[in-house]
This record gives structure tokens, sequence and C-alpha cells, in this order.
């Protein structure tokens, strides 16, 4: 085990805090010290005890996670300095999630024995917020118990992974092997395919009536990516794009914060003090940014409204500049390589997908939120996970490190 390696992540996290308190408070603050070190000591020892009971696992993924959510928890201290203690909280309960994942995972078989309850589960999930939904910077997605604040298509997201990672191995033969012929596309009877178009017709739904992009392009992809992976088939792939493309102009035209939406992509320079603020200033934030960055806590990302949630990685490019940024994307990728490489490895072909699912819905995740602050993609409300603020998404991405981490286990993958 590398020593230097396992103690970057909380280095990282004691040098920013200081770096900020140095800077912003003559007297320092020391409320928040007694979770830092509990930020900083805690990764440490699970990270020696996975050592010790997981030898054959791919350890870089914990160290990543660890890296993103202390990267993730000293910006929100320059930003947000209000939300650093709810955030490292947040980070020790994904801590306590990612070991009840490693005790129970071993269970993974049995659960997706029941993929069409755990499927039932997902869309009951994603139906919750029209009945008990909050709006909540602009999107219908958050349901508010008291002061806690859940996102149930985070959690939604992971049981979809598994519906469809169990569905399309029990069905591949069927679905590599189509028997209809529609026009240039082939493929099995509907019934088969019947669960893959409520998949994209919920997407659909969250964009049009929850106006949750982000969410709905997530799940598109997710179940693109996994069907095509599965079966090899391209006649999905189009089928999809075209169901995509005919209910995006549909919806254009009938709803008009779809049209809001649109336009402040294509031409967010007409109205830049009205809708169009956030992506004007983020864009500006790059740009000021530079190749090297404005240094730490020397820029003005708080011009951006929601900088800590949506926009945190305009703040990074801005403060860090391109080097910056560049560094966040390299580590991600690093990430969906060795998830990816893992999956590869794996000799079932349910976990296989599985984990294959899993590195797919965070590789999206990842490029939704930056294209959206980038103005490559119309502005998405989804987080950049383990770094952007938030319970519902630390909580989620932990537990997909978990799955990833077990998956990687190699007398864990031959079953």
């Amino acid at each position: 085990m590398n020593f230097k390696a396992t103690i970057l992540p909380g280095l990282l996290l004691l040098f920013g805090t200081a770096i900020i308190d140095l800077k912003k408070y003559p007297q320092l603050d020391y409320s928040a010290y007694p979770w830092i070190l509990a930020v900083v000591l805690l990764p440490l020892l699970i990270h020696f005890w996975l050592g010790k009971k997981y030898k054959t696992a791919d350890h870089s993924l914990f160290l990543l996670a660890m890296f993103f959510a202390d990267l993730g928890l000293i910006m929100i201290y320059r930003l947000k300095p209000v939300l650093f203690i709810p955030q490292l909280r947040w980070v020790l309960i994904g801590l306590g999630v990612f070991l009840f994942v490693l005790h129970f995972a071993k269970n993974i078989r049995e659960m997706v024995k029941y993929q069409y309850l755990i499927g039932l589960c997902s869309v009951i999930l994603l139906c919750s917020t029209l009945l008990l939904g909050t709006e909540i910077g602009g999107s219908l997605n958050w349901i508010v118990i008291g002061s806690v604040q859940v996102q149930p298509s985070e959690f939604a997201k992971l049981l979809i992974i598994l519906f469809l990672a169990a569905y399309l191995v029990d069905h591949r033969n069927v679905l590599s092997l189509p028997n209809k012929q529609l026009f240039f596309l082939r493929l099995p009877p509907l019934r088969f395919i019947a669960p893959l178009v409520v998949i994209w017709g919920l997407a659909i739904l969250m964009f049009v009536v929850q106006k949750d992009l982000g969410s709905a392009l997530l799940f598109f992809g997710i179940a693109l990516f996994m069907t095509y992976m599965a079966t090899g088939n391209k006649s999905y792939v189009f089928l999809a794009l075209i169901f995509f493309a005919i209910s995006s102009t549909i919806s254009y035209y009938l709803f008009h914060h779809v049209r809001v939406r649109v336009a402040i992509w294509l031409h967010p320079w007409a109205d830049p003090t009205g809708p169009a603020y956030q992506i004007v200033q983020s864009l500006f934030a790059f740009g000021s940014g530079g190749v090297f960055g404005t240094g730490f806590a020397h820029g003005q990302p708080g011009l951006i409204p929601e900088v800590h949630t949506d926009f945190i990685f305009s703040a990074i490019g801005e403060e860090l500049g391109l080097l910056g940024a560049l560094a966040v994307i390299v580590a991600y990728m690093l990430f969906f390589y060795r998830s990816f490489k893992l999956s590869l490895a794996c000799r079932n072909e349910m976990e296989m997908l599985l984990s294959a699912g899993l590195a797919v819905s965070l590789a999206l995740q990842v490029f939704i939120i930056m294209a959206g602050v980038t103005k490559l993609l119309p502005l998405t409300g989804i987080t950049l996970p383990f770094i952007s603020y938030g319970g519902s998404s630390m909580v989620s991405s932990f537990i997909i490190l978990g799955l990833l981490f077990v998956l990687s286990v190699k007398e864990n993958s031959n079953g």
C-alpha cells in the first residue's frame, strides 16, 4: 500500500482550509476542525482496513473518491462557509454508507432476483416528487422533510441500473437476436423492449413535468448505453435517438419552459442579466481564470448563483485555471478507466454489466454537468459527483463507490 497516496487527500483538505482561514479570518475559527479531523482520520483508518481485508480490490477507487470529496470540501469552505460543516457531515455519512454497502453487497445476487420489484421501486421514487415534491432551483425534483432535502432521482438511478443489469442479462438472447423488422431497425417483440421504453418515457416526463433536464439526460443515457453494451445491437441506439428527438421536438412546441432552456443555451448574451445570468457568469469565470487561474481564494466565483452546487466546476476553472480544471478531468477519467477495467475482469455477466452501468452513470453525470456550465449542452441541475454540495448526491456516489469496490474484489467477480 502506498502510504503517500493514502495521506494526500487528507493533506489537501488540511492545507486548503488553512489557506482559506489565513486569508479570510485573522482570528482562526477552529469550530470546524473536529469535523475536519474526523474526515481526515476516518478515511485513513478505512483505507488501511480495506488493504488488509480486501487485498485484491482496486483501492485507487477509494483514494480518488476521497480526493474529489476533499477538493469539494475546500471549495465549499471557500464559496459557502456556512455549508462547510454540513458537507463534512455528509462526507462522514457517505463513508458510513460505503462501509454498509461493503458489508451487505455480497447479497447482490439475491437482490437482483426481484428485478421487477426493483424496477417498480425506481418508478415510485421518480414519480414521488409529482405528489410530494417541492420546486427548488426551478426543478420539481426534491422532497423536503423538515430541514432535510432529499432528491429521489439520485437513488432511483441506482435502482434502474440494478434493474437493467438483471433484465438485460436475463433477456440477452432475445434482445440480441431480434426477429421483427421495422424499416431499417431489427427489434424483438414489443413486450421485451417495453421496460426500456418506459425508462425513456420517464426521462422525458422528468424533463417536461419536473423541469429536470440533467436527470432526464442521465437516465436516458444510462438506459441507452447499458442496452447497447448488453446486446451490441445498433437498432436500439437509433430507436432511442428517434424517440428522444420526437419527444424533445413535441416538448419544445408545447411547453414554454423548454423553449426558455433552449433559448438560454443558444443565445445566452441576448439577456445576460436575466434567465441566462448563471451561464454568462460561468463563462466569465472560465475566461478570467485563463490557463493558470486567478489563484485559490483570489477569484470572484461568488458572482455565480448556486456556485457551490451546479457551478462548482466553474469556480475550479476560475481559481485553479485550465490546468486545475484539466487535473480534475484527468482524475475523473482515471476513476472511469479503473471502473471500466474492473467490469471487463468480471466473469459473471450480470456483475460485468452492473459495474459498467455504474461507471457509465458517473461518467455521464460528470460530462453532463461540465458540458452544461461550459455551454456545450443546455444547462442542467445535476451535481458533480463527490465534489458539489448535496447530501443525496454524496450518499448515492458513495453507494456507487461501494458497489464498484466490492465488484473489483477478484474472488467476488468469478461467481
